[in-house]
């Protein structure tokens, strides 16, 4: 069992435990983040635009992280798709049309993490509203950090694998896309660092140290390993624009 896997199995408890303690008081709360969570995945872009800016807590820094990845691993798609097609790349063609297929499945998946990061929201602003007086609050608010930090980590997940498919753009597609390449890796390192700044909101307020000590350490992992090596990838394009390398 993978690290994700063992947090998937945690999410679902805490989940799980959520619901039970809250669903008689905030059905209608958690209903309406659902509700919303899918006009987030309808909207168009400026539509978008228009309910970042809006008066209201979601979407917020996590959803517009999530989709911001999607704009770098669809840039990944579109290199890719066009060296499958060109003619002087024919010797690495198959490894091309795997890669935009995976570039695809990437942005799929964190264009769903929009939708995923709203109702993880919905229910910590569920669980705190729920009636101080009540005995279940504390435990519903406890799971419900939980959950919500779960989404932060799959953006973050999802953007290294992408900057990885990115890198090997770098090296397989046609140069003259590598300025794309590289804003692919800009997008993506923007949306990881974005995710761990909402991740870090939800562990400060766990009071099980030792999860959200675990939580947080993967995130450095991530950062650590990725942030220089998107960096790497934009000085090269920019070198390569500006005839240096």
């Amino acid at each position: 069992m993978d690290k994700i896997d063992e947090w998937d199995n945690r999410f679902l408890a805490s989940l799980s435990h959520f619901l039970l303690c809250v669903r008689p008081v905030v059905a209608g709360a958690v209903g309406r983040g659902v509700s919303m969570s899918q006009e987030m995945m309808d909207k168009t872009c400026r539509e978008f635009a228009q309910a970042l800016a809006a008066r209201e807590p979601v979407p917020g820094g996590g959803s517009a992280s999530a989709f911001v990845g999607a704009l770098g691993a669809s840039l990944c798609g579109m290199v890719a798709r066009y060296g499958a097609t060109n003619p002087a790349l024919a010797d690495r063609a198959g490894d091309l049309t795997h890669a935009f297929a995976q570039a695809d499945e990437l942005a799929q998946e964190l264009v769903g993490l929009v939708a995923e990061d709203v109702r993880a929201y919905g229910q910590v602003s569920a669980a705190y509203g729920i009636p101080r007086e009540d005995p279940a609050r504390p435990a519903a608010i406890q799971d419900a950090l939980h959950v919500a930090a779960m989404p932060p980590y799959r953006i973050m997940d999802a953007c290294g694998r992408a900057l990885a498919l990115l890198e090997d753009m770098a090296d397989k597609g046609s140069r003259q896309l590598l300025s794309d390449v590289a804003c692919g890796a800009v997008f993506c390192r923007a949306a990881m660092q974005g995710a761990s700044l909402t991740l870090f909101a939800n562990t400060t307020s766990m009071k099980d140290r030792a999860r959200a000590e675990e939580l947080e350490a993967a995130c450095d992992e991530l950062l650590d390993t990725w942030l220089p090596r998107a960096d790497a990838l934009a000085r090269r394009a920019a070198d390569a624009a500006r005839k240096r390398g």
